[in-house]
């Protein structure tokens, strides 16, 4: 649709919105509308998933900014959810406020914004077990609550950076307040013994700081020495067959058992995705690519489209990593708090301000290119990065094949990239995923992943290690990829549905995991 399509739909639905504003006031115009004390918020959106409001509310903090973020609370009425901005302010005044966000939100494709009584609905509540300015302590009191209280509550435990610069541990119950101080009071008794309390605290979308894949991830590294050092497949012309199949993703093939049981795997996600289609749940202008290899064993038991490039989204975003990371073991760059944070923010929080900052730090997007093509070529071979992230995050230049990202995740796991450590850090940074968060997963399964996300793709592409039932480790790679030819006319709705479907194939290839290595 042309820009001159969309101006005049922009105009319409604000005057709409400016309609309404008006009649929420009260008879009598302005003059009476001082003397109404009722307060009003900004309202986005009702859904009865919870998870899918989380995922909606991370797109609104990309589109509406930061300190809009800050004040998005997920809310509660009877069986459904919504998103508010929690301003407290009159009728009119989170009217316009509601006016100026629709427009921002229309031209990505997201719903309107509306202004909604502060009444009838209730904010959401979370365990809270300390809070100071000490991160090294709540640290140590992390470990000790996620071994005690065990999977319900591990997969929803993090340390937050609260609003006056201190820290908070919690437990994101993100329920009413009577069942979490329930919750607290219970969770207080089995921790008595050992010296920590607790009580509730208000869910206040607080930037997250540690979580279940940032302990694993640091044990990881304590236990887990280095692997063999294994060639690139550019460094010789013999490589071992290990690494070929884990850098190629090529099928194993000589294991008659392996095979069927790989191709089972394969045709009931084909199956699925059919099943999906003729449900008219994907349409038909929506292509998919699956990619899943056994770490374990070093085979591909999954490759369905995974060659041709889609839209990389958000998921470029670790390929920028290795750019700088490279520039980086060659000297020509230094790794400052300032550079440490910004890496953070693009890949734990998508932030596209801070993706283009290291772009320019590497030189550039072209200069990027050229890095990962002379130097990564041999896994990277579909990738093109093109452009910095525009305005909005409508990125649809740069691409990459699902493939790509499975030989960079494998290199990335056996520690063959420059400071991979540092980068498997960073994608263990605790975040809203499609590969393990919502899944059928169980909490003590590491995590590395970066998600992806435009009007026209939704995507995660990540590595997944849970435990087998003898203690060990059973990595496997999960690249999920949906592709839309147009823009989907109700993103957010889009978005939602789609990360869903990615969460249920994971859960599939979660399941053939647990029988073939009797996982826990």
């Amino acid at each position: 649709m042309s820009s001159k399509n969309i101006r005049p739909r922009f105009r319409q639905n604000a005057v709409t919105l400016f309609l309404i504003a008006l009649l929420l006031l009260p008879a009598g115009g302005a003059a009476n509308a001082a003397q109404n004390n009722s307060r009003y918020d900004v309202l986005y959106i009702w859904d009865p998933d919870l998870r899918n409001l989380q995922d909606y509310k991370a797109e609104l903090e990309t589109q509406l900014g930061p300190e809009v973020g800050k004040a998005l609370h997920i809310i509660q009425r009877n069986d459904q959810y919504g998103i508010i901005y929690d301003c407290n302010t009159t009728a009119l005044s989170s009217a316009k406020l509601a006016i100026r966000h629709s427009v921002v939100l229309g031209k990505a494709g997201l719903g309107d914004a509306r202004a909604i009584k502060d009444e009838d609905y209730h904010e959401l509540y979370n365990v809270c077990y300390g809070h100071g300015p000490n991160l090294a302590a709540l640290t140590e009191q992390y470990q000790t609550i996620y071994r005690q209280l065990g999977a319900e509550v591990g997969k929803d435990l993090f340390i937050e950076k609260s609003g006056d610069g201190k820290y908070t541990l919690v437990y994101r119950r993100q329920a009413d307040k009577q069942s979490t101080m329930g919750v607290a009071r219970y969770h207080g008794k089995l921790l008595t013994k050992s010296g920590i309390s607790a009580s509730i605290t208000r869910e206040e979308n607080n930037e997250v700081v540690f979580g279940e894949s940032s302990l694993l991830d640091h044990e990881e590294k304590d236990t887990d020495p280095d692997p063999a050092p294994v060639p690139f497949l550019a460094d010789t012309k013999k490589t071992p067959a290990e690494a070929l199949l884990l850098l190629t993703g090529n099928k194993k093939k000589s294991v008659a058992e392996t095979v069927a049981t790989n191709n089972n795997l394969e045709k009931e996600l084909e199956e699925y995705i059919n099943q999906l289609r003729c449900k008219g749940l994907l349409a038909k202008d929506e292509k998919t690519g699956w990619l899943v290899i056994d770490l374990n064993k070093g085979e591909t038991i999954v490759d369905i489209n995974v060659d041709n490039p889609y839209q990389a989204a958000s998921m470029i975003k670790p390929l920028v990593a290795l750019a700088y990371f490279h520039r980086l073991k060659e000297g020509k760059l230094t790794y400052t708090p300032t550079a440490r944070r910004k890496m953070e923010a693009m890949i734990q929080y998508s932030n596209n301000n801070a993706t283009n900052w290291v772009l320019k730090q590497v030189g550039g997007p072209k200069t990027a290119q050229k890095i990962l093509r002379q130097h990564y070529g041999h896994l990277l071979c579909e990738t093109s990065l093109v452009e910095y992230i525009p305005s909005g995050g409508r990125t649809y230049r740069n691409k990459a094949s699902a493939k790509d990202y499975g030989r960079f995740l494998v290199a990335l796991w056996r520690k063959q990239l420059p400071h991979a450590q540092e980068i498997r850090r960073l994608m263990s940074l605790p975040g809203r995923d499609r590969l393990y968060s919502g899944t059928q997963i169980p909490q003590g399964t590491l995590v590395y992943n970066k998600t992806g996300t435009t009007a026209r793709l939704c995507g995660d592409m990540g590595i997944l290690a849970p435990k087998g039932q003898n203690g060990r480790r059973y990595p496997y790679v999960v690249v999920g990829i949906i592709e839309k030819r147009s823009k989907a006319g109700n993103y957010g709705h889009w978005a939602m549905t789609r990360g869903n479907v990615i969460r249920r194939i994971s859960s599939m290839i979660y399941q053939k995991m647990k029988t073939s290595y009797n996982l826990r």
